[in-house]
């Protein structure tokens, strides 16, 4: 192993390369918020949970070879907690499916934005003197803003004051920035300190969308597509009855029927207003469709549903079911993960997996 230190550094990592020469660039970016340790792939420790705060893995993932000792290294019992974050040569499905697969709890894509892997190791690795103010006003300042956008949908748009394009555009932004720089662990435990249910829904289908869309490494513009159709998913709840949505116990079969017209009423409604992306509507109309044609509203199967529809419906179904409900308690991640793989051919069970890691690193 190669040592490289720098002075009064608070994180310690280990950087595990296949190519210790492709990866100076990363080290030198690295070495400005922690201390560095360089290893191949077989020589990652047994035992590294004391010595480290986590792992950046920057390895050849089409190497059978490479991924075989990486992923023999990290299955130890003292590796399960360790965050560990990959490094992608690009944005292709099969790179983030197999950092899924090894146990990624984030991944970046080469080329390199050094104020990118900063904001990402800072997330991932918290330090000692990272400005946890700083940090929770990134937080909040996502949240405020995610919520103004439920009061003018809830509050504005049944009154007939009409919700824009814009409005979502100005919120998207802080949301994608709050996830990056604090954690989707954070954004989770202070919206589910300070907001009623209906919101709270919204807010966490929002930041479980946005960090799965980072975990994946989507382009920035598409993390935005995502997050913006998450926040606005449910908009169609606005012309639902509060005594319905806030029941204090299970919907009866007629309450069933008028909930299950939210989604059409939400569609309906942003057409009217005109401005809105198709993606968006898509996601407004169809996030209860499901794969074997058993969803609402229109029965939709297999291609019929677009893959933001599919990665929105399984955030969806996470959120509902992590979340406490008057009826229930809430499932644990873990639980719920593995209720939504019993669903089988309903949902897209391979971009389940890849949400795994952001499911189960909550």
């Amino acid at each position: 192993m190669t040592p490289t230190t720098g002075s009064r550094k608070k994180r310690r990592l280990l950087l595990a390369s296949d190519r210790i020469d492709r990866s100076r660039d990363l080290r030198a970016i690295l070495q400005c918020v922690a201390d560095v340790e360089t290893t191949v792939p077989s020589g990652i420790p047994e035992s590294p949970s004391d010595r480290f705060a986590g792992i950046v893995v920057d390895i050849n993932l089409r190497s059978p070879e490479s991924v075989l000792q990486v992923r023999s290294k990290l299955s130890a019992e003292d590796h399960r907690s360790m965050p560990r974050l990959f490094v992608l040569a690009d944005a292709f499905h099969h790179g983030s499916m197999q950092a899924g697969a090894l146990g990624a709890t984030d991944i970046i894509v080469r080329p390199l934005d050094k104020k990118v892997v900063l904001q990402r190791v800072r997330a991932a690795f918290p330090g000692e003197n990272d400005g946890g103010t700083a940090n929770a006003n990134v937080l909040n300042r996502g949240i405020a803003a995610a919520h103004a956008v439920l009061v003018k949908i809830f509050e504005s748009l049944p009154a007939g004051v009409p919700l824009s394009f814009s409005d979502v555009m100005e919120a998207e932004q802080e949301i994608l920035t709050a996830i990056k720089l604090s954690s989707l662990r954070d954004w989770l435990t202070t919206v589910g300190r300070h907001h009623t249910h209906t919101y709270r829904h919204c807010l966490f289908v929002t930041g479980y969308a946005a960090a799965f869309a980072q975990h994946l490494g989507m382009r920035e513009d598409d993390q935005r597509r995502l997050a913006r159709a998450a926040l606005l998913h449910d908009v169609g709840k606005a012309f639902v009855p509060v005594a319905i949505l806030d029941k204090p116990g299970r919907l009866d079969n007629e309450e069933k029927d008028e909930i299950r017209r939210h989604a059409r009423l939400g569609y309906d409604a942003l057409v009217r207003q005109g401005g809105f992306p198709s993606e968006m509507l898509d996601v407004v109309l169809h996030h209860h469709e499901m794969l074997d044609g058993s969803g609402y509203p229109d029965g939709l199967r297999g291609d019929q549903i677009s893959d933001i529809v599919r990665l929105t419906t399984i955030v969806d179904i996470h959120a509902a079911l992590v979340e406490k409900r008057a009826y229930r308690l809430p499932l644990t991640h873990a639980e719920s993960f593995a209720t939504m793989e019993e669903m089988g051919g309903k949902i897209d069970q391979h971009l389940l997996q890849a949400f795994r890691p952001v499911a189960l690193g909550c």
